[in-house]
């Protein structure tokens, strides 16, 4: 998780050849988030990110190459933007305000699409083992800072002591990938807002006050 996207083990990009990439592993991870990594071919992305067989295939042999470059940046993109909102997480409150981002971020397409990071999953954990470690460790982190957050809760009194951060932090991460599933199949957002709501009434009812 730790290699720049834009870089390959042994190799140093030229900012042209960088930007060439980086353009390749945008158009890769548009078109797999949207139809999916089967169904995306190296075609369609090479006309997508409107590079050449040869551009293409400097950059990445195989699509199994590919693949694995855009769950680097989509895993990048998503702890990012997670780091964001939950490293100083420390309230019930600010809970609520990530639940709410989510939930409004994945309205805006009616859930269609899902998570960005569970869809590849669901796609790529029986086909590419190195991928699935990624992207295993991509969920790590991103419960992990969910449990910091509950942890620091717990530390300043704002949870009971007998709460388990870790297993709360589980619980949450298992609503909101459930959610997201429930409300791509149905193309609804609902089910995802009552997967998420349930699990912070189990989290509210550690609350000290």
């Amino acid at each position: 998780m730790s290699r720049p996207e834009n870089a390959q083990p042994g190799r140093t990009l030229t900012p042209r050849g960088a930007a060439t990439r980086a353009r390749i592993v945008a158009a890769a991870a548009d078109l797999m988030y949207v139809k999916g990594v089967n169904a995306t071919t190296l075609d369609d992305v090479r006309a997508a990110s409107n590079t050449s067989k040869s551009q293409l295939y400097n950059h990445f042999p195989d699509k199994e190459e590919l693949v694995r470059a855009v769950v680097a940046a989509r895993a990048a993109q998503i702890l990012e933007r997670e780091r964001g909102s939950l490293q100083r997480l420390k309230s019930f409150r600010g809970l609520v305000r990530w639940r709410d981002a989510l939930v409004q971020r994945n309205a805006l397409q009616n859930g269609a699409y899902g998570c960005a990071l569970g869809s590849m999953a669901s796609e790529l954990a029986d086909q590419d083992d190195q991928a699935r470690s990624m992207l295993a460790e991509a969920f790590v982190e991103w419960e992990g800072l969910l449990a910091a957050g509950l942890q620091r809760m717990r530390d300043s009194g704002v949870l009971r002591s007998d709460a388990d951060p870790e297993k709360l932090a589980t619980g949450l991460m298992a609503a909101l990938q459930g959610g997201y599933l429930l409300a791509e199949t149905a193309h609804d957002i609902k089910p995802m807002e009552i997967a998420l709501d349930m699990a912070l009434d189990h989290v509210k009812s550690f609350l000290t006050a």
